[in-house]
């Protein structure tokens, strides 16, 4: 075990090009451990029960510093975790590492099972926002053809978002912890055994190396202290930053809220889903968004390219935009930039992976770079 925690962490050779956005990795692990420890505290009191829940939540900051403490880390830990993946999504996709296969599908698994993971931590609470953002999405379930209404009677037990689908959700979120976790690993196994790329994509790139201690163990350091005093900043300054007014009102299903909206890291996903006025249609937009995605490709970097840096940054513009309107009320003319921005993101990653293709055996070169 200690040869092996050596050969991974102590001596691992590592390119000594690598800057701070190849940091990303060890810092969502690193709050991926936080989540996992606070979740786990905060698992022990917590009671999946609709009458209860709402009043056990809020329990947390009233009992205590220590809980009060737990809960906001877990609250804020999302965000940073999401903000890291976004980054290290982008820096994937900025210097093409998504040719590099193994490594590519087992993160993007990982960030599939980290939405569902916090979109199942976000109705726990049961409050205003996170009943009615349950009872929104998971209707999209019933406009499936043929299998639609039997799956979702099979994820929420019933008819509707009831204590069944609370219970559930909260069973569902305390597994997936573990097995993100599990993933997490064997994304570190597939990087360590094709080795990480590099900022120029260089093939052949990993004979100018260093050992990963202490070279790149004080950098990973550094990022995570910098982000750990961030992280209590906003513990101290504003703990309730990233809640909506709602997160405080217990769930009434007889009260619809004037704006439903998820969380932020949600909210593109959200904007084109309801831009298309049929349910089935926006579910469709969205798969298509995350398949075109995922889809591997073997292209130059962007480092030798200014026309695909260009549309990479516009795509990065307008997940932005996206984010903005699925905040918005569906009303005129948000609906219509939404259409709008949906198709032109979705053409933009088109364009991004299908131009600049490079033969495979050149796209394995740079895989290994």
């Amino acid at each position: 075990m200690l040869s092996v925690v050596r050969g991974n962490i102590v001596d691992l050779p590592t390119n000594l090009s690598l800057s701070y956005f190849w940091c990303g990795g060890f810092m969502i692990s690193m709050f991926l451990v936080i989540q996992i420890v606070s979740g786990i505290i905060l698992s022990l009191l917590y009671v999946a029960d609709s009458n209860l829940s709402f009043g056990c939540v809020l329990d947390f900051i009233n009992e205590g510093l220590f809980l009060w403490f737990v809960r906001y880390c877990h609250i804020w830990g999302v965000t940073f975790i999401f903000v890291l993946f976004l980054v290290h999504m982008g820096r994937a996709f900025y210097y093409s590492s998504y040719s590099k296969l193994g490594v590519w599908n087992v993160g993007f698994i990982l960030y599939i099972l980290m939405m569902v993971e916090a979109f199942l931590g976000y109705i726990l609470p049961w409050h205003q926002m996170s009943y009615w953002a349950a009872t929104v999405l998971t209707s999209i379930l019933n406009s499936v053809p043929i299998v639609g209404g039997s799956l979702f009677k099979f994820i929420v037990g019933g008819f509707g978002v009831t204590n069944v689908t609370l219970v559930r959700v909260f069973s569902a979120h305390v597994c997936l912890a573990f097995i993100i976790a599990g993933f997490s690993v064997m994304h570190l196994f597939y990087l360590h055994k094709g080795g990480s790329n590099n900022p120029l994509s260089v093939s052949g790139g990993y004979s100018d190396v260093v050992l990963f201690h202490s070279y790149f163990t004080v950098k990973d350091g550094l990022v995570l202290m910098f982000l750990l005093l961030l992280l209590g900043g906003f513990l101290l300054i504003s703990p309730d930053g990233v809640l909506d007014v709602e997160s405080y009102i217990q769930a009434d299903p007889l009260v619809t809220p004037v704006s439903i909206k998820p969380e932020w890291y949600f909210l593109a996903f959200y904007a084109m889903l309801r831009s298309i006025e049929s349910k089935v249609g926006g579910l469709i937009l969205v798969l298509v968004f995350l398949f075109v995605l995922w889809a591997p490709t073997f292209n130059i970097s962007c480092v030798y390219s200014l026309g695909r840096q260009y549309i990479f940054w516009g795509c990065c513009s307008t997940f932005l935009v996206l984010s903005y309107l699925g905040a918005c009320h569906p009303e005129v003319p948000f609906i219509l930039v939404s259409k709008v921005s949906s198709v032109l993101i979705v053409l933009l990653l088109i364009a991004f992976k299908g131009l600049w293709v490079v033969p495979y055996s050149g796209g394995l070169a740079i895989s290994r770079g």
